[in-house]
């Protein structure tokens, strides 16, 4: 994918603050400190168009961006941070839910054909085990019949051995076939070309 502009649209959290949708979105989602804005800004060429912070649970709002004037790229707030207070812990569900739920392409949504949210890149750490909050949003996703891209991040953490032998445990608690899990670096760019390939095919 030829990156020629990526600029931040708005920030919401309810569906009267989403922008109108003029054609097909992506959201990233994952839970805090998981690489969510090093990945997207390693997928776009960009430095610091998602802020990135070291202090986990600070995206707090669904972030939007448009690539190229075509499509968006839609920044989900980061979930299970024990140290985010609890009002904020528990407006994630309701928040995210509630943007599964009406933005997706259909006559429910009111957005034409093309148009809404086409897929969501589950992000993991391909060094920890998938959590409850993990488990349920692939849950919402499967329910809601979005796609879900799941993603390893950080996999230039592990040696290559270690890397396959944690997917295959990945997999196993997610009940699904390891190839379908992506490793993904944003510091090597491992995953880069095979993560747009298949977002591409969403838009």
């Amino acid at each position: 994918m030829n990156i020629k502009s990526a600029e931040f649209v708005t920030s919401a959290v309810k569906p009267s603050q989403y922008p109108p949708s003029g054609g097909p979105e992506i959201a990233f989602a994952g839970r805090s400190n998981v690489g969510k804005s090093s990945l997207i800004n390693a997928l776009l060429g960009r430095k610091n168009l998602v802020k990135t912070s070291s202090k986990p649970g600070r995206t707090q709002t669904i972030n939007f961006f448009l690539i190229n004037n075509r499509f968006c790229f839609t920044d989900l707030p980061g979930y299970g941070y024990a140290k985010v207070p609890m009002a904020v812990r528990k407006s994630w569900g309701p928040m995210v839910e509630k943007y599964l739920r009406t933005r997706p392409e259909g006559e429910s949504s009111g957005l034409d054909a093309g148009q809404g949210l086409r897929a969501v890149v589950v992000i993991l750490d391909i060094r920890r085990m998938p959590n409850q909050g993990d488990h349920d949003l692939l849950a919402w996703l499967t329910h809601y019949r979005i796609p879900a891209l799941v993603v390893l991040t950080k996999a230039d953490k592990l040696k290559k051995n270690k890397q396959n032998q944690q997917r295959g445990s990945i997999a196993r608690q997610l009940s699904t076939d390891p190839h379908l899990l992506s490793l993904f670096s944003a510091t090597t760019g491992l995953g880069k070309r095979e993560l747009w390939t298949a977002i591409e095919g969403f838009l």
